[in-house]
């Protein structure tokens, strides 16, 4: 099933503040539950990451990371994911890593599938 983007700012702040969140040096994620069913996320970058060039390669290499463990990802979630100004300068294997510690934490990701 093809994840969804969350577009809407009172997603975003639903998120902040019911979501539950872990930080780590790369990246922010916060998750909570949905009843839309599938999986719906956000990516913020702020202006603090860089200029565009750099936001743009913090988006895409989040997404990227995203899209090798969207399989894995057991029932319907709203995620966003805030980039910090580490991601423009690091590999996705690295970001990719990061967020799979997240999803553990938060226990999105599926258990039949680890």
């Amino acid at each position: 099933m093809k994840s969804q983007t969350l577009k809407e700012n009172k997603d975003f702040r639903r998120l902040y503040y019911r979501g539950k969140s872990v930080a780590s040096p790369c990246l922010v994620t916060y998750v909570m539950k949905s009843r839309a069913g599938g999986v719906r996320y956000g990516i913020t970058t702020s202006k603090k990451i860089g200029n565009a060039v750099e936001r743009n390669r913090s988006r895409r290499v989040i997404r990227a990371a995203l899209a090798e463990l969207e399989g894995q990802i057991g029932g319907s979630f709203d995620i966003v994911f805030v980039a910090r100004s580490k991601t423009s300068h690091v590999k996705m294997q690295r970001v990719l890593a990061e967020m799979e510690e997240h999803f553990k934490k938060l226990g999105v990701l599926n258990e039949n599938n680890r």
